[in-house]
């Protein structure tokens, strides 16, 4: 069955919400709680695969086998965290290819410096916004399958809110699709940016313990923002839970039942009786 693109995602559901998965498990989990879309970023990806921080220690080919990975697991439509395109407009075309090839309905790119970081850590650069828009050129030139381009811009803490908004309109004229400034650190900015560029599908990023006000994506949809990603939320509560059950291991508390999934429930999570019934067919 046809994946639906990102624009019949939107229309679907005001605001799209955006659980971003870590792996293959977690992205099958956001479908089976009903969810229209989701995201796979880097932040968690890089953590989750690799146990390393968000900071271009990973390139496109580790990348996208992971992303690969993820996108074979559900059926639903997916943003894919594109970083930075790895490197000029060649490259921007490769990953294009790349990630249409793999099934992503959509894809950030961002204008931060190489070697890029999580969007609300400290010390972040921004390279010329010319040179961006260059590469949102050659990124909507490369697609052949209609992939949805999201433009980040993460000038907002190198420069300032007004330069962010600069960005983000010349990366509309340059052919983004729909546009995230990261991390506005205050509601004013929220709402500013929100009325700004109500005419085009934004992204708002709802980070824990992040530097963007924490809103209700009924509030968020309200200011302007069509598309709401939960960038940390999965990772934080699995990562917090496995620590919770390697503790009770450490100590002798064999507390096992009732505190995690079923084992039948497991079992019907990653498809055993559809491959069971596979293996019977193929006995016959």
């Amino acid at each position: 069955m046809k994946r639906p693109n990102w624009r019949q995602a939107l229309e679907a559901e005001r605001p799209l919400l955006l659980p971003v998965a870590h792996d293959a498990l977690s992205a099958r989990l956001i479908e089976r709680a009903g969810f229209r879309a989701y995201s796979i970023g880097g932040f968690a990806l890089v953590g989750s695969r690799h146990a390393l921080p968000d900071v271009g220690l990973v390139g496109l080919g580790e990348m996208s086998a992971g992303m690969r990975d993820i996108v074979a697991a559900s059926g639903l439509p997916v943003l894919i965290d594109g970083d930075d395109g790895y490197g000029d407009v060649k490259n921007v075309t490769r990953t294009i290819r790349t990630y249409e090839e793999i099934g992503a309905a959509a894809i950030l790119l961002e204008d931060q410096v190489a070697p890029k970081r999580c969007g609300h850590m400290a010390g972040k650069s921004v390279i010329p916004a010319d040179a961006m828009a260059t590469k949102i050129r050659a990124a909507s030139a490369a697609r052949q399958d209609g992939i949805f381009i999201v433009a980040r811009t993460d000038a907002r803490a190198a420069h300032g809110l007004d330069e962010a908004l600069r960005r983000a309109e010349l990366y509309l004229k340059a052919g983004a699709d729909g546009i995230f400034i990261e991390a506005p650190e205050t509601l004013g900015e929220l709402t500013r940016v929100g009325a700004e560029f109500r005419h085009v599908p934004q992204l708002a990023n709802m980070l824990e313990g992040g530097r963007t006000p924490l809103l209700a994506a009924a509030e968020l949809f309200n200011l302007g923002f069509a598309m709401i990603a939960y960038p940390t939320t999965l990772i934080f509560r699995a990562v917090r839970t496995m620590e919770k059950a390697l503790a009770d291991l450490k100590a002798g508390r064999l507390s096992l039942a009732g505190e995690g999934v079923e084992f039948d429930a497991y079992k019907e999570i990653v498809g055993f009786r559809q491959w069971a019934e596979i293996e019977e067919r193929g006995a016959d």
